[in-house]
Formats: C-alpha cells, structure tokens, sequence
C-alpha cells in the first residue's frame, strides 16, 4: 500500500473534498446576479434581459408599503392582476373566484423576448371569462420605439374589438438592467421615444396605448412631460394607501397597481370604475 507523509490526505477524501469544491461553485453560479431569474418582490440584483416585469423596481426605488387589499374608499373599481413569465402557469379559476376580473399579461421585452407562457395566461384569463390585455416591457436602449412597438403587436399585443381585448400597455420604468434609471437619454429623447412607440401602436391596432409609470421617473425621465394625457390611459404604480400625485398630463388615472404581495399572484391593480366603463375601453 502507498503510504502518505503526515497532514496529507487519503485519494478518497481527496475526491470528496474536490466533489464539495465542485457544488459549492456550482451554488455560487447559480446565485451570481444575473444568472438566474428573480421572482417578483425579490431584489437580487441585475437581472438578465428578458427577465423584468411591470413594477419590478418601484419598491426599491419609491419605497412605500405593498397594500394587502384594496382600499376601502375604492367602491366604484374593478379588480385586476398583472402576470409575467414568473408566474408561471397561471390558476386563473382562483383568481376569478376572489374576485379578480380583468388581467395584463407580459407579452414581450425590447425587441428580444416573448413571454413563454403568454398562451395559458393571455388565453386562460379570457377563458374564465375575463377581460385581459397584453404589455410591452419597454427597453429604450435596445432599439426605437416603432420596433418594439411592432414587435409587440406581432408577438401577442394586438387588439381586436371583442368586449374581451384591453389596449396593449407601454410598461416604461426604471431601468433593471445597465446605466442609469432613464437608459442613458435625455428627457427630450425619452419623450420622443415614446411618442415613436405610441403613435407605431396606434396606426398597428387603431388604439392608443396605456401608459404604465410612476410618478417620480415620470418627472426624472421626461422632464414631466404633459404631452400624453389626453390621448393615452394612465397606469400608475404606488404602493400606499391612494395612487398619490399623478404625473403631468393626467387628470385621472385609468389604472392604479396598488400592490405586488396581492394573493395568489403578487401584482394587484384597479381599474378606476364601474365594470361597464372597463368594457367600454375594451370596445374602444
């Protein structure tokens, strides 16, 4: 038998040390910022391109308290969620029989990712007999407003007159990934290229698009533009006990995502009116 000096180790537990070496930088790589999805509510870092969803960073960036229900004084509303590629497939009969009644699904990112799991959740609220609509995770430093806007339309964020089909959502928000919150453009660029991808969506579906924000990048991102207002729906982020100041342009908003720790699934939202008025801007 070999002998070995004293302090050396034995060829077995040479190879279990090695196998743990070997997990622990497979554990590490797998936890590195970036390389692994993070689910909604969780703050990991970067995250690759393709993995952000809407509000992804209002939290971290405006602070306030997630609601866990709706507020009282929102008699005269209809509640709604919004889902992702996180979620999953999603258990839309769950959601119908608390109450929920409208949904907006992620459809596309940039001009580089479509949501794997946009049929059960596009088609599956709509079966249950919701109303739902599709949004487009805007990233103004992959390309112009006209492409993702038509990229969009063609990968699910169309709309047809069927009482069932909202106007696609412009979901425009602190950038998640590299450079600063406004992508690196000045206010002046931003609003311009806004203004490409709304006025692309419009001549593609006959509709002009919902706008998803918040206030405070609104004002930073923008220069507080208050160009939009009169022709596109606001969606406000705020996580508190009312939707706070609006961004300039908007008397009211037309959607308000009051949390992202709702039940079921995190993101909860209302629609600031009767049902019937919620079917009005599905009809268009």
């Amino acid at each position: 038998m070999p002998s070995y000096r004293s302090g050396s180790s034995s060829p077995t537990r040479r190879v279990a040390t090695a196998a743990g070496m070997l997990l622990s930088v497979l554990a590490l790589v797998v936890t590195l910022p970036g390389t692994a999805s993070a689910a909604p509510g969780e703050d990991r870092g970067p995250v690759k391109r393709g993995d952000a969803w809407m509000g992804m960073s209002v939290e971290r960036h405006e602070g306030g308290k997630p609601q866990e229900e709706p507020p009282p004084s929102l008699a005269a509303s209809v509640e709604g969620v919004d889902v992702s590629g996180h979620q999953g497939n999603v258990d839309w009969n769950a959601l119908w029989n608390s109450g929920v009644r409208w949904a907006y699904v992620k459809g596309t990112e940039g001009t580089y990712y479509q949501n794997d799991y946009f049929t059960q959740q596009y088609n599956g609220s709509y079966n249950v007999g919701m109303i739902r609509g599709a949004y487009h995770f805007a990233n103004p430093k992959d390309s112009s407003g006209a492409a993702q806007a038509n990229f969009f339309v063609d990968h699910g964020g169309g709309w047809s007159k069927d009482g069932k089909t909202l106007p696609g959502v412009l979901d425009i928000e602190y950038n998640p990934y590299d450079g600063n919150d406004c992508y690196d453009m000045s206010a002046g660029a931003m609003v311009n290229w806004i203004r490409d991808f709304t006025n692309t969506y419009k001549a593609r579906t006959g509709r002009d698009a919902v706008i998803y924000t918040t206030t405070n990048w609104w004002a930073t991102c923008t220069g507080n533009d208050g160009s939009f207002g009169a022709t596109n729906p606001l969606w406000v982020a705020r996580y508190a006990s009312g939707p706070g100041a609006l961004p300039n342009g908007w008397g009211f908003y037309t959607f308000w995502q009051y949390t992202s720790t709702g039940p079921i699934v995190g993101d909860h939202n209302v629609f600031n009116g009767a049902y019937d008025r919620l079917q009005a801007l599905a009809n268009g």
